[in-house]
């Protein structure tokens, strides 16, 4: 199972695709989608889907992996976060790719064992799961990844759920 665990943001949107076979989790590929400050956010959100439809057309995952969005004081911020979180949606749809969506804190507990683990820790699991020399940058990409191991590790009691209410 390949999966693409996203990070969303408008000027940051952070991604990793990792394989699962069996208990193993290996990293495919990693990195960031940016787009520039002062550019109209109608601009920002095309170049943020966009990638995300190229980033998905090469690295062909079996899922994609969002996290959900938490309330932030910071409205503007919120809603900007919000729209990214859409238009990556919309891209796996498009593609007919299951979505499924995590609460920073069900990533932490994921990856961490421990719902209020801080982001190092979380970063260091990171590294650690996916036997990286170092713990990737920015720290969105590693917010993605983890993203990623949390579906990964999720993605069969997450199946077996859905279908016992489709019985």
């Amino acid at each position: 199972m390949r999966v693409l665990g996203i990070d969303p943001g408008i000027a940051i949107t952070g991604f990793g695709f990792i394989d699962k076979q069996g208990h193993k989790l290996t990293p495919v590929q990693y990195g960031a989608i940016t787009t520039e400050a002062h550019t109209p956010q109608e601009q920002r959100l095309i170049q943020v889907y966009e990638s995300a439809c190229a980033l998905m057309d090469r690295y062909q995952p079996d899922a994609v992996a969002v996290e959900k969005l938490f309330f932030n004081r910071n409205v503007t911020t919120a809603f900007a976060v919000g729209q990214a979180r859409g238009v990556i949606i919309l891209a796996a749809a498009q593609r007919g790719l299951p979505v499924a969506e995590y609460t920073p804190l069900q990533v932490k507990q994921a990856v961490v064992g421990y719902g209020n683990a801080e982001k190092r820790q979380v970063q260091e699991m990171v590294k650690m799961f996916l036997k990286l020399s170092a713990i990737p940058k920015p720290d969105d990409v590693a917010d993605a990844l983890a993203v990623a191991i949390c579906h990964a590790h999720s993605a069969v009691l997450v199946q077996k759920i859905n279908e016992v209410k489709r019985s």
